[in-house]
């Protein structure tokens, strides 16, 4: 008696180990192709709203430099990565921006992202970064 417990006590592991790992297989396969899918979106945002010139620069270099809008001499280098924003007045750098969405996001996005905050109000973007110098 005690033994058929057992076997049947493993026997329930057994099956809900084998349920969990299909179904951990199936949410990881729809979370990668959400995120594929998003990183293709992000992709086409890029492709539609940079020039050809700052395309290239971004794919080639890892960075698309933004000429700020207000400032003389001064350009913002986003990174293609997760990394800060570098803030160049004449060709030196003075210092480095974080600013980060809320929610994950692809980096197409983020690149997005701050390039529009910067052209569209680059006051409001400084007051939300954190600088560091």
């Amino acid at each position: 008696m005690i033994l058929a417990d057992q076997i049947l006590t493993l026997s329930a592991a057994l099956l809900l180990l084998a349920l969990f790992f299909t179904l951990l297989r199936f949410s990881s396969s729809v979370t990668y192709r959400s995120r594929v899918a998003s990183e293709q979106r992000a992709e086409a945002l890029l492709r539609d709203l940079l020039s050809q010139g700052q395309l290239h620069q971004l794919r080639r270099r890892g960075y698309l430099d933004v000429p700020s809008p207000s400032r003389a001499n001064r350009t913002y280098r986003i990174p293609r990565s997760r990394d800060q924003v570098r803030v160049y007045e004449d060709g030196r750098l003075i210092e480095r921006l974080c600013v980060q969405a809320v929610e994950p996001v692809p980096t197409g996005d983020v690149v997005v992202m701050h390039k529009l905050m910067i052209e569209g109000n680059e006051d409001e973007y400084l007051r939300l970064a954190n600088h560091f110098r």
